[in-house]
């Protein structure tokens, strides 16, 4: 019954995506998406895509994780100015806080990762608590926090965006433990070329 329920959720506020996808991680925990984050997901329900004319829908095609990612302009014009104003207080340019907030959840402020990463930029509570996030559903914390991070990361690596973007996924100990390189994982590799992509368009 329990995950009838579940289901029912997700056809409900999902109806113009196209597919179901389910999760089982190690502990036996259940996670049920339109949006798998990685090949582990697997496909339970195949729906036909609902067709709006508003709000228009803009979809951009990329290689993280082999996903193309459909994100609402209404959510991208909602988290705009916070983007803007957050990115002018620590010196990031916008474009690129835009390319991984993008690249992460779409814009969807209540995107939740198996992982556990959670929120616009998909923080993992251990970064949160770093930059001082007490809530990282907020949107407006969320995207301090991860904004700061960035800032840090692009510092760190003396502004090569490369390896900042590329820290960001797979962390700063990551990259420098490979010599200060892209490390040698495809998710990485492709979350990097995503980001870029997206940041230079």
């Amino acid at each position: 019954m329990r995950i009838a329920v579940v289901l029912l959720t997700l056809f409900i506020s999902t109806e113009v995506m196209a597919d179901i996808y389910k999760f089982v991680d190690s502990d036996g925990h259940v996670y049920y998406t339109d949006e798998p984050r990685h090949s582990l997901y697997k496909r339970i329900i195949k729906t036909k895509p609902v067709q709006y004319k508003v709000p228009k829908t803009i979809s951009y095609s990329g290689n993280y994780l082999g996903k193309t990612h459909t994100y609402s302009g209404v959510n991208k014009r909602r988290f705009t100015d916070l983007i803007e104003q957050t990115a002018n207080r620590y010196q990031v340019d916008p474009k690129l806080v835009h390319a991984v907030i993008q690249t992460e959840s779409a814009y969807n402020s209540s995107a939740q990762s198996p992982a556990g990463a959670v929120g616009l930029m998909q923080l993992m509570p251990g970064t949160a608590r770093r930059f001082g996030v007490t809530d990282r559903n907020d949107p407006d914390q969320n995207v301090d926090g991860g904004t700061r991070y960035l800032k840090h990361l692009i510092q760190l690596f003396n502004s090569d965006l490369d390896l900042a973007v590329a820290a960001y996924n797979a962390g700063e100990n990551a990259v420098i433990r490979h010599n200060n390189s892209i490390p040698p994982y495809a998710e990485t590799q492709n979350y990097v070329r995503q980001v870029l992509a997206l940041y230079n368009h």
